[in-house]
């Protein structure tokens, strides 16, 4: 479970143009399930996903990551104890680790390195682990070749499709085996046709036991059958939710 208390994020504090994007949240969010924070542009969304996934501070309040979620690399990182860890204060090289194994991260506009081949953008979220080449590039493949990309491996990501392009995104986030996947406005770019695949896909990543956290103003996404709850997000705060 990922928790939230009393949450707040504010940005340009004590200035004229003070601009408070998250207020006062209070969250829960199980594992093993698929949640939707839905809701306009500018509604929050964005931070509040950036303030799960560890890539930014609340200005107040506390997020707790369950004992499950954090793996041993980062728990001893933390300290090593078994339990739930409040990681609203935590030094930003404890953060880092936390959000890689912990995290994998999917892009609106996905930020596939362009330059390099389909294989080298799977494989660099596992470079700062410092594992065996062969072994990385085993796992790449093997992901790929679950998204249908196999024999796309060598091509450069500007020779891509729209689908293809977001599978390979999907592929990298899965790179380091996190447990959430954190998505952000996902579909945007995409046709009904990829929009109903990508939630295809989520569906069955929640199947193999991941959560999934995912913002989104597409009825093709919150109304899709396999999400298990649909969060309303207005003016940075919570303004319901559907089950």
């Amino acid at each position: 479970m990922i928790r939230l208390q009393n949450v707040r994020k504010g940005f340009n504090l004590g200035k004229s143009n003070e601009f408070v994007a998250v207020s006062d949240v209070t969250l829960s969010m199980e594992e093993h399930r698929v949640t939707v924070l839905k809701g306009p542009s500018g509604s929050g969304k964005t931070t509040l996903l950036s303030l799960i996934g560890c890539m930014a501070r609340p200005t107040s309040g506390r997020i707790t990551l369950e004992n499950g979620l954090v793996r041993n690399g980062a728990r001893a990182s933390v300290g090593g104890a078994a339990s739930d860890v409040e990681v609203t204060s935590l030094p930003e090289r404890f953060l880092t680790e936390i959000r890689r194994q912990t995290f994998g991260f999917i892009f609106q506009q996905f930020h596939l390195v362009k330059g390099i081949s389909v294989l080298e953008n799977v494989m660099l979220p596992a470079y700062p682990k410092g594992e065996k080449h062969g072994i990385v590039r085993e796992r790449a493949m093997t992901l790929l070749a679950m998204f249908g990309l196999a024999d796309r491996a060598s091509a450069n990501v500007e020779w891509l499709s729209g689908g293809e392009s977001q599978r390979v995104a999907i592929a990298r986030a899965l790179m380091n085996d996190p447990p959430v996947l954190i998505a952000d406005e996902p579909t945007a770019h995409l046709d009904s046709k990829l929009s109903v695949e990508f939630m295809e896909i989520i569906s069955r990543l929640k199947e193999q036991g991941k959560t999934a956290i995912i913002a989104s103003h597409d009825p093709l996404v919150f109304e899709a059958e396999d999400v298990d709850r649909v969060i309303g997000v207005r003016d940075g705060r919570i303004e319901g939710e559907a089950a």
